[in-house]
């Protein structure tokens, strides 16, 4: 559950601030119900990156963090648009999007919500919270 809030939290601000750059002053922002159990799956692999983050140098995460968040948002960015017809992220044909699935030039995004998802695994375990 946490994961799934931290996600949908970390979609709104990315879209507030990308309607703010749009010239947009209300900082209109959105996000999509299925992203919560998207994000949640993060929860599912808390463990991974506890275990990531004692044997594997931050680039080597950086790497499979990226790689796993395209894998996901591929594949369930496809399920959804078998499953409703639509894909709700649909980038259409955007610079650097395959399918309109996933932006190859968000590798960035998803390199730090890797990271910052390692952080709050490693905070919960720490408060011995059940992740």
């Amino acid at each position: 559950m946490t994961f799934g809030v931290l996600g949908w939290c970390a979609e709104i601000l990315w879209t507030g601030i990308g309607s703010l750059a749009a010239g947009d002053p209300a900082l209109t922002a959105k996000t999509y119900l299925w992203m919560f159990p998207i994000y949640g799956l993060a929860g599912m692999v808390s463990p991974v990156f506890l275990l990531f983050r004692q044997y594997c140098p931050r680039w080597q995460r950086i790497g499979v963090y990226i790689f796993t968040i395209f894998t996901v948002e591929f594949l369930m960015g496809f399920l959804l648009q078998q499953l409703t017809g639509t894909c709700p992220w649909d980038y259409g044909d955007r610079l650097f999007s395959v399918m309109g699935l996933i932006r190859l030039d968000y590798a960035p995004l998803w390199a730090l919500l890797g990271l910052f998802f390692e952080e709050v695994s490693v905070f919960l375990a720490k408060e011995g919270e059940r992740i």
